[in-house]
């Protein structure tokens, strides 16, 4: 099969890889002639695990192609679009670039007499979204021109995007065309996962329910936390018996100083606003977002209370391990607050530096490796749970720090084993030592 991706971030570049290397012909196309060159050496641009492999296996064995022109589109029989909706300041996701691409590829679909295209959004997009690209294309598209709109919203998680993206939970399939639904699941046979076809509304909510779900499953550990704090209750012992519970379940149920990404933030957001525009009363989800937003600004007031000094180092700037993504990371929020706080920080993510760099340039220090940058620190603070911090040598980091104290904004150390080791540590949810 012939597809053309428009849009080459997380979901569209492992769509492309991942399609390409079940022997699809997939050209990406691009929007500057920068990334597509880099894409083209092989390049992801994104740290991804196994995504520089998969992407070279790929371009080697011209499965995959790079351009920034659209006229694959006219020999593609799936063209999907995975161009970024970010919110606006009222929190609305911003569709321009969505209409944009709809428009562009309208005027490269195919007329040919036997010709079909599913025109697909992975892109996260508000219930009503595709018939609004369906319009767009009925008024720029040729007029003898076949096509059908379709959602086929993604799940994957960065840091383990290709193995979410082959072993899904489920393929959703949502268009009002039978033929758009026979292309899209033949599509994804080689993938693992339930099949779940439907109507293109519910196709479009599935997505942004799915995330505001995980953001509620955060938001309300966090909500535990602050009752554990207050009560010197341990808020890991509460949620791991709690999600005994075979109907809770602790998956995605931890506390820490709050989520970010590219995905739970704008779509919670989203849809408080869909909300607003249907009549619908989303107060719960106002709430939902306000919990996130009281989790970083606890743990702060934490630092700022206790630290010993004003020389702080940070280990971990992306919003989750295994990703350099800094979309809405809690540390933004830490470091900008610390520095107007009169701090100094040496940072350290050996992924996602680069885009920290682009935020804050030389307001901090960045360091090469974890002891490097406790030098002259009086106090550590943790913000990602990368596993090298895991095991790391804590007699070493003691020894380094001017004092011995540590806020772990990721619940990655025992309390009792920290006390023993002579740290004084602040964590979330549990009684400090």
């Amino acid at each position: 099969m012939t597809i053309t991706i428009v849009g080459h971030g997380y979901v569209g570049l492992v769509t492309a890889c991942v399609f390409a290397d079940f022997g699809n012909d997939v050209w990406v196309i691009g929007h500057t002639k920068e990334k597509v060159d880099r894409l083209k050496k092989g390049d992801p641009i994104i740290y991804e695990p196994g995504l520089t492999e998969l992407l070279q296996k790929n371009i080697k064995a011209k499965r995959i192609h790079f351009g920034l022109d659209y006229s694959p589109v006219s020999d593609s029989e799936i063209v999907f679009i995975t161009v970024g909706t970010p919110p606006k300041e009222s929190g609305e996701a911003d569709l321009s670039a969505v209409f944009e691409v709809a428009r562009n590829i309208a005027k490269n679909l195919s007329g040919s007499k036997n010709h079909f295209t599913v025109v697909s959004c992975k892109s996260t997009v508000p219930v009503g979204t595709n018939k609004k690209v369906a319009v767009i294309l009925e008024k720029h598209a040729a007029k003898n021109v076949k096509f059908s709109v379709a959602s086929c919203p993604e799940f994957l998680r960065e840091g383990t995007a290709i193995y979410d993206t082959l072993n899904a939970d489920r393929v959703v399939a949502g268009s009002d065309s039978k033929k758009a639904i026979d292309l899209l699941l033949k599509l994804h046979e080689p993938i693992n996962g339930k099949r779940v076809v439907t109507d293109l509304a519910s196709a479009e909510l599935i997505k942004y329910v799915s995330n505001a779900m995980l953001a509620t499953k955060i938001s309300f550990a966090n909500l535990i936390s602050f009752y554990a704090e207050s009560v010197d209750a341990n808020v890991e012992a509460v949620l791991d018996a709690v999600g005994l519970d075979k109907r809770i379940g602790r998956i995605f149920m931890y506390p820490g100083v709050g989520y970010g990404g590219s995905c739970l933030p704008k779509d919670v957001l989203a849809l408080i606003d869909s909300g607003k525009k249907l009549g619908i009363d989303s107060n719960f989800l106002t709430e939902v977002e306000k919990v996130n937003y009281l989790a970083k600004e606890k743990f702060l007031k934490k630092i700022l209370k206790y630290s010993p000094g004003k020389n702080i180092a940070v280990w971990g700037l992306a919003f989750k391990p295994n990703t350099d993504d800094i979309r809405f990371a809690p540390s933004i929020f830490i470091i900008e607050n610390l520095i107007r706080e009169g701090f100094s920080l040496s940072v350290y993510d050996q992924e996602a530096e680069e885009n920290i760099r682009r935020i804050f340039g030389e307001k901090v220090r960045y360091a090469t490796n974890v002891y490097q940058c406790l030098k002259n620190a009086d106090a550590l603070v943790i913000l990602t749970e990368w596993n090298e911090f895991r095991q790391i040598d804590l007699e070493k980091v003691k020894k380094l720090l001017k004092n011995p104290v540590i806020f772990d904004g990721r619940n990655i150390y025992l309390p009792e084993m920290m006390k023993k080791i002579g740290f004084r540590y602040f964590s979330i949810g549990r009684k400090s030592v």
